[in-house]
């Protein structure tokens, strides 16, 4: 049995905690060199004479040691770091017409892999300590990888990429969103990329100013229009909503029929839609990657959530990914609070709510286009925005989770949750689910995205409270992050005396994690207007309406799939007036 050893030296404490690992181990108390210290004084683990008995990752201090048992060999390694380093085996590639889509957890090499496809890493198939040659490297690949890098190698490969966090936009460019577009513009197409991300009403302002949303298309755009023989998209949907994703998806798959495109993404519906071929992308985070054969959308997706890839015959998840095979009812339970139309005017934007009635132990899914309303609905449960006319009655406690999260700096994360006072219980539950206990030691300024989103919900969750509100939970989490937020959420919330409210585009998440939903109409950044909850059946169905999309279930998975335009279920399903679901 192969076995992988990952030490993560960022953490490693190295003599202070004396060495735990070494003392422990089997083999070195039998005489074997098992672990070793290098000239750094880091420990070393063979992985040749490791058992895989798994008692120095229980025993060190630190928590940096992972020792994975593979059920089989997947032969050497395509890139691998350095000693007890991550290594990446396969590789994804791009073709010359579709989108390829990569599908998979974070921190499993998919930035590896465009490294590589971009020619900033050679390939060193785990012989890390040679000095590698291009040439050298492509003799070792196999013929599909030698058609891709033997005539690009020795050329510059230009790659254009739309970061996953592009807050770093606001701080790297000062000027307006127009000056940036036009200096990014090679492809002479400013007017296309304007026109299919909806930035119109955006050009004058200065990058400073932008909301989220506006700068995620804005990011988009600049991708968009540079001359590039790769275009990469990182997770494209977040911050945007259903309409924007659709519209954005459509522009990369245009750029699709003349470009090589390759796109990350968690929305599973988008995804799909997005995506003409699949790559899955499986192993342990920060220790290693192992990519599968080329596959169609649907299958690809379906494998991924089975946990089971079937050209290759290998389970790499022990549980499938399961979605309803039909909708369930409202939750019949008592009134938890009430509360009154409210209303609430800005210069230039007016929002307004009928008044409505929440149970206990129900989440109410929010859905809605941008800047219409929803954040200021929910900051007005919380008490965090005061209406202009309305009064909640009933006082209640309320955790709240905001759509833009701050880290703060030099501060670690085990100590955010010492600062109050928290269910031990669910904390330990949410950290456990959420993956939250490795990042204890680390600070909150050098977390990424996903791992920063995780803490947050994992302190809302946390939270003594009676309302919990969650604004845009799933951006920057990967596919099973989400459904382990919504199956945690679910746990803590139903059968409780407690409710939620959840705000996210994401149509899957809301699909699994709501009991009604809330659908918010009117006209960005001028009105808003939300009517009383409705079952999740009639509030998804006028929400899709409204959008002009119609959806389906997979006759396997049973997630939900979006139908194409025009095609003959979409006719059908708009004829019958039913956009959210049909059968399958």
């Amino acid at each position: 049995m192969t076995r992988i050893a990952i030490i993560e030296r960022e953490l490693c404490l190295k003599e202070k905690c004396g060495y735990v690992c070494q003392k422990v181990c089997p083999g070195v108390l039998m005489g074997d060199e098992t672990v070793t210290v290098d000239a750094d004084g880091y420990p070393i683990i063979s992985e040749v004479l490791c058992t895989g008995c798994g008692i120095c990752p229980k025993k060190c201090p630190a928590n940096c040691i992972t020792i994975i048992n593979l059920a089989e060999e997947h032969g050497k390694p395509m890139h691998q770091y350095g000693v007890n380093m991550f290594r990446l085996y396969g590789m994804p590639m791009p073709q010359n017409e579709g989108v390829v889509g990569l599908i998979g957890k974070n921190g499993i090499g998919k930035s590896t892999a465009l490294k590589i496809l971009a020619q900033s890493i050679v390939p060193n198939f785990g012989e890390y300590e040679k000095k590698w040659e291009w040439k050298d490297s492509i003799a070792r690949m196999s013929l599909e990888h030698k058609k891709y890098f033997s005539p690009v190698v020795g050329k510059k490969v230009k790659v254009a990429l739309k970061p996953q966090n592009v807050d770093k936009i606001a701080g790297a460019f000062f000027g307006k969103v127009e000056d940036l577009l036009r200096k990014a513009d090679e492809r002479k197409a400013f007017d296309e990329a304007v026109s299919s991300f909806s930035l119109q009403q955006t050009l004058g302002k200065n990058i400073s100013e932008v909301s989220g949303g506006e700068l995620q298309r804005i990011a988009l755009a600049a991708c968009f229009v540079r001359d590039a023989d790769i275009y990469y998209f990182d997770e494209p949907a977040t911050f945007l909503d259903i309409e924007q994703r659709l519209a954005a998806a459509a522009a990369i798959k245009r750029l699709a029929e003349k470009k090589r495109v390759i796109v990350v993404e968690h929305d599973l519906a988008v995804f799909d839609y997005l995506s003409d071929y699949v790559y899955v992308f499986f192993g342990q985070e920060n220790a290693y990657g192992a990519v599968s054969g080329l596959k169609n959308a649907r299958a690809g997706v379906n494998e991924y959530l089975g946990g089971y890839l079937k050209a290759e015959n290998i389970r790499f998840r022990e549980t499938e990914i399961k979605f309803p095979g039909s909708e369930s009812g409202d939750r019949k339970s008592d009134v938890k609070f009430t509360y009154p139309a409210l209303k609430k005017t800005y210069p230039g934007f007016s929002f307004s709510s009928d008044s409505g009635e929440i149970r206990k132990g129900e989440i109410v899914g929010i859905l809605g286009k941008n800047a219409i309303g929803k954040s200021l609905f929910v900051k007005m449960l919380a008490g965090a925005e005061v209406p202009d006319s309305g009064k909640m009655e009933q006082k209640l406690s309320v955790s709240y989770k905001p759509q833009h999260i701050r880290a703060e700096e030099a501060v670690r994360v085990a100590d955010i949750f010492l600062r109050e006072k928290l269910d031990m219980f669910t904390l330990e539950q949410a950290k456990r689910r959420l993956s939250v206990n490795s990042l204890m030691e680390n600070d909150l300024d050098k977390l990424s995205g996903g791992e920063l989103q995780r803490v947050a919900i994992t302190l809302a969750l946390s939270r003594p409270a009676e309302v919990y509100l969650f604004d845009e939970p799933s951006a920057f989490l990967d596919v099973e992050q989400r459904l382990h937020f919504s199956q945690l959420l679910r746990s803590i919330i139903e059968g409780s005396d407690k409710c939620a409210f959840v705000i996210d585009h994401d149509m899957v998440l809301a699909d699994s994690i709501s009991s009604r939903v809330m659908v918010f109409e009117g006209i960005a950044s001028k009105e808003g207007h939300v009517g009383a909850p409705s079952s999740k059946r009639e509030g998804l169905n006028a929400f899709l309406k409204g959008f002009g999309i119609t959806v389906r279930r997979d006759r396997d998975s049973h997630r939900p799939r979006i139908n194409k335009p025009g095609s003959a279920l979409d006719r059908e399903q708009k004829e019958a007036g039913q956009y959210y679901y049909w059968k399958s």
